[in-house]
């Protein structure tokens, strides 16, 4: 049967990815431009996405001792400005409230863009005793950073995310913290956004504001651009004793605390349709998608195709699938072409002829693979359909990031790998800002994205000024 074409409207991928991109935000009916600029409505289809992350992560959290919390919107100016590097780091995003009604207030209050000065000005109050220790406290919240350039998902003023915050008592248990929560959203940007990635620390000079070592995600979108995905951040003592968080150790002696932080945001959307996205649309994972699977009753006005269309939904709810059945007016074709635009991951198609054979045909958004499947396996059969096509998504993530992967070892091949090819690619590093910045400037926008540490390093030589090198780092352009 011929499908209607409800993809018009989108841009070809390989023609015009951030037209691609834009169109397929829209078309999908993630989310749109509120009247506040750089702000989005979150709609229906984008929000169950957003829902589902949070679900699993939070699951993930809490296994490992995480306990939630909820802190104020807004932070004192004084309070904010008690971590200097803190303040200069954030200071252009920083959104004030000048007026309560109608006066002007006494102090200014920012609209929080992150909430490490309203957990330590909470713990500096509470923590006392060793008994106290550790907190692993996180929060589901909204934050505003005053952004020049916005795009939906990837970039706005006001987003969700979670922000984790934990103190402990030694710095090796800090450590440990920052380490496991970066491994924690490894597992699920792999295990459920089946999105693959390099991950390590940050370049000094990339440091979150105040921390003393930050650890990242970078996932390689289709265009080749890297994109942060997410990031634990080590801060060691300095920001709780900018507080003065201390505490009374079982030797009755004052000691100072060590904290982390750790964050995820909705960007994860925007690697979803990036990563796993083509030309007709949206395309999501069965794990994050809000409807696995579509019923679609071909030639509904036949006897009995609605009727077994209804009891195949109720079977596949009652079996556990977030399921939908499109039984409305629209022709088969315009039917296949919504379902696809919307990513989800299979549709099952029902007609007369499927009903004397007691079958079903499921298709496969990803490759358009149609299975045949009989009706009384169908509860069973349609989970490893979904499981498959979880894995295989992963797996050709993996292919495309592992073959955008380049190494060199002068800057004529680094300048021409660039050139030719998307992705990362490996070279070492005096350590020195400025030559990042040349080699930025060379090659268009390529800087380090995080640092190779578990391999050797490929040459002993800076790739700009020929130094010593101190780090291998993977380089890429990023959004």
């Amino acid at each position: 049967m011929a499908k209607e074409k409800l993809v018009k409207n989108i841009t070809s991928r390989d023609e015009n990815f951030a037209q691609w991109y834009t169109d397929v935000v829209r078309e999908a009916q993630l989310c749109d431009y509120s009247s506040v600029k750089g702000c989005l409505n979150y709609l229906p289809n984008g929000y169950a996405i957003w829902e589902l992350i949070q679900a699993d992560l939070d699951k993930r959290f809490k296994e490992t001792g995480v306990e939630n919390v909820s802190l104020p919107l807004l932070i004192p100016e004084a309070l904010l400005e008690k971590e200097a590097d803190h303040v200069d780091g954030f200071a252009p995003e920083v959104a004030w409230v000048t007026h309560g009604g109608m006066e002007r207030l006494q102090e200014r209050l920012c609209i929080r863009p992150t909430s490490e000065t309203l957990f330590c000005d909470l713990w500096a109050r509470t923590v006392k005793s060793y008994r106290d220790l550790p907190k692993v406290w996180n929060q589901w919240n909204s934050v505003l950073r005053w952004e020049k350039t916005t795009r939906p998902f990837l970039r706005s003023r006001e987003f969700l995310w979670q922000e984790g915050h934990t103190i402990h008592a030694t710095y090796e248990e800090a450590e440990e913290r920052t380490i496991q929560m970066l491994h924690v959203y490894e597992d699920c940007y792999k295990e459920t956004l089946a999105i693959p990635f390099v991950s390590g620390r940050k370049a000094e000079h990339e440091k979150f504001a105040g921390a003393q070592d930050t650890y990242t995600i970078e996932a390689l979108m289709h265009d080749g651009k890297a994109l942060q995905s997410a990031t634990s951040h080590f801060f060691g003592s300095g920001f709780p004793d900018a507080f003065d968080i201390k505490y009374v150790d079982k030797n009755n002696e004052l000691q100072s605390v060590y904290e982390t932080s750790w964050g995820w945001s909705t960007r994860s959307i925007g690697a979803l349709i990036m990563v796993h996205g083509d030309d007709d649309g949206l395309v999501l994972p069965p794990h994050v998608a809000p409807v696995e699977c579509r019923v679609i009753p071909i030639a509904q006005h036949k006897e009995g195709v609605l009727d077994k269309a209804y009891a195949l939904l109720d079977e596949l709810k009652k079996a556990g699938y977030r399921v939908k059945i499109d039984d409305s007016e629209k022709s088969p074709g315009w039917k296949f072409s919504e379902q696809e635009m919307l990513g989800i991951p299979t549709r099952i198609e029902i007609g007369p002829k499927d009903l004397e054979k007691n079958q079903v045909i499921v298709v496969r958004r990803d490759t358009r693979e149609k299975i045949v499947v009989s009706m009384d396996e169908i509860a069973v059969k349609l989970r490893d359909i979904l499981e498959t096509i979880q894995q295989d998504m992963y797996n050709r993530a993996n292919d495309f990031l592992q073959s955008h992967v380049d190494t060199a070892v002068t800057m004529d091949e680094m300048a021409e790998k660039f050139k030719k090819n998307r992705g990362f690619v490996k070279a070492c590093w005096c350590g020195d800002p400025e030559c990042e910045g040349e080699v930025k400037y060379v090659t268009g926008g390529a800087a380090t994205r995080c640092l190779i540490e578990d391999e050797d390093m490929i040459s002993d030589k800076c790739i700009w000024c020929g130094k010593p090198a101190k780090h291998m780092a993977y380089w890429g352009k990023s959004y």
